[in-house]
């Protein structure tokens, strides 16, 4: 019965300690009292049979039995005292090879890391050795560029000599041969429909304005009849990006016609206009009709834009502005496209109502831009603030040396400090390929002038035409040099002249 006891009390302490580990707490407590049961009868009954068998006295049998008992629980501690040890010993090793095992997947990883970096470091130093060569070719293709900018711009310096030359001999020639009113035959081979002439017009200068020897008076007579009769006309000048010479925006320039068809340049008319408390039916007229033409410019092309001039007499004069800004809310989906052009000196010389003004445009969406800019003092996050989104700055003044010093920023540094505040430099007044590459050493983005095209009318035969294939027209024609009719205007598009300006671009500064 003892081997039995010993055995049934191994088998439970094995499944009771080791396999009854992962059980719950509550099994382990019921097999722990289930064994105590089993020790106390075992004692118990060995008393019993002594005391029935043997014939030992109850005292005696009672004796025996609680010293078996005894014996039993303290081999029961030992034995489990024992299998703890154990059981120790076994997660101990157990520790052991899963730090090894740990330990060859570190190794492992290592050497698949190792591997990597090999791979790594052979292909970088192939790129490096891709590169180099790379970098050697284009140092060596810069040199050549510089060679050939310095070529191109020669020759575009000489052939230019070389027109002003012969411009006198041509313009008598063609005087001799042409009847007057007549096209050129360059302009007949393009397929361009010009305005007939008027019979017998008065000459007029060089520059299509009207003779200086008038007065005051018979301007200001010519101007009212002009305003009455609506005898305004725009003239468009393209604004190109630089070096690629594709026409972005057009310039409205404002021309009125007298009663001989004689044209009034802006200057000459402006400030009796002014005087008079007319110019604000002039801008009126000039806004409806630079409505129109962007219109028709936008069928086709959505990227082109017009910047239409705004006089400062229009921007104080509260009636004449609403009726303005009515006209603008109408067609307020254009303002993305419409940019509203003041002068310098206006911007510098806000009132009240003329700033009240100016936060009614830019909340409407629409843009402005700055012209006849005098100097390089500029504020340019005040100006963003305000909604100016571009600065138009003469040629001549941005390459002025005598700027450096006596502006606060250095004219290259311009543009840069300008895009910071979404502000877009347009140099304007351009006349030569030097200029041009001078520019774009100052990171100019577009330019506007003589050089890529005169301002140019617009022609009413071709109004009715759809101008959106005819604009495309003129910002395609890079290199034909014919002239295209934009909306109905005669625009010259961007002469191939550019390849000393493109080729200094590439070549980079230096």
């Amino acid at each position: 019965m003892g081997e039995a006891l010993a055995g049934l009390r191994d088998a439970f302490s094995r499944t009771g300690t080791r396999g009854l580990e992962g059980l719950p707490r509550n099994m382990i407590r019921i097999s722990t009292i289930f064994i105590a049961i089993c020790m106390v009868l075992v004692a118990a009954s060995l008393g019993l049979i002594l005391y029935s068998v043997a014939g030992i006295s109850g005292t005696e049998s009672a004796i025996v039995a609680l010293t078996a008992l005894t014996f039993l629980i303290l081999y029961n501690a030992v034995s489990m005292r024992l299998r703890d040890r154990t059981d120790v010993g076994g997660q101990i090793a157990d520790l052991s090879r899963g730090t090894a095992d740990l330990a060859r997947q570190v190794a492992e990883f290592g050497r698949r890391l190792a591997a990597v970096e090999g791979r790594v470091a052979t292909a970088n130093s192939a790129n490096a050795e891709r590169v180099q060569a790379a970098v050697g070719e284009i140092g060596e293709l810069g040199a050549l560029v510089k060679q050939l900018a310095v070529s191109v711009a020669s020759h575009d310096d000489m052939l230019a000599a070389g027109a002003a030359a012969a411009a006198p001999a041509a313009a008598a020639e063609k005087a001799a041969i042409e009847p007057q009113g007549g096209l050129p035959s360059t302009a007949e081979s393009a397929g361009i429909t010009a305005a007939p002439a008027a019979p017998a017009p008065a000459p007029t200068s060089v520059a299509g304005k009207a003779p200086a020897s008038r007065s005051a008076a018979q301007i200001l007579g010519a101007v009212k009849n002009a305003v009455e009769e609506n005898r305004i006309d725009i003239f468009l000048q393209p604004m190109v990006s630089l070096p690629q010479r594709k026409v972005r925006f057009y310039e409205a320039v404002t021309r009125l016609r007298d009663d001989k068809d004689q044209l009034l340049a802006a200057d000459d008319f402006i400030a009796v206009a002014e005087a008079a408390g007319l110019i604000g039916r002039i801008d009126h007229i000039v806004m409806l009709k630079c409505v129109q033409v962007l219109r028709r410019l936008m069928v086709r092309n959505k990227e082109v834009g017009i910047f239409c001039n705004v006089s400062a007499a229009t921007l104080g004069n509260s009636a004449i502005f609403t009726q303005c800004l009515d006209f603008l809310e109408a067609n307020r989906a254009l303002a993305p496209s419409f940019v509203l052009e003041f002068k310098q000196a206006t911007f510098r010389n806000l009132g009240a109502a003329e700033s009240e003004h100016l936060a009614a445009l830019a909340q409407r969406g629409f843009r402005f831009s700055i012209d006849h800019v005098a100097d390089l003092r500029i504020e340019p996050r005040e100006l963003a603030d305000r909604g100016v989104r571009y600065i138009k700055v003469p040629a001549a003044l941005l390459l002025d040396p005598r700027q450096s010093s006596a502006s606060d920023i250095h004219p290259s540094d311009l543009s840069d400090l300008l895009g910071r505040f979404g502000i877009d430099l347009i140099a304007e007044r351009i006349e030569g390929e030097r200029a041009v590459v001078d520019l774009l050493d100052y990171d100019v983005r577009f330019g506007q002038g003589f050089l890529f095209a005169p301002p140019r009318p617009l022609r009413p035969e071709s109004a009715s035409a759809t101008a959106g294939a005819v604009a495309n027209k003129a910002q395609e024609t890079n290199g034909s040099g014919k002239t295209a009719s934009v909306e109905g205007a005669a625009i010259d598009p961007p002469r191939a002249t550019g390849s000393a300006a493109l080729a200094r671009r590439v070549a980079g500064p230096g």
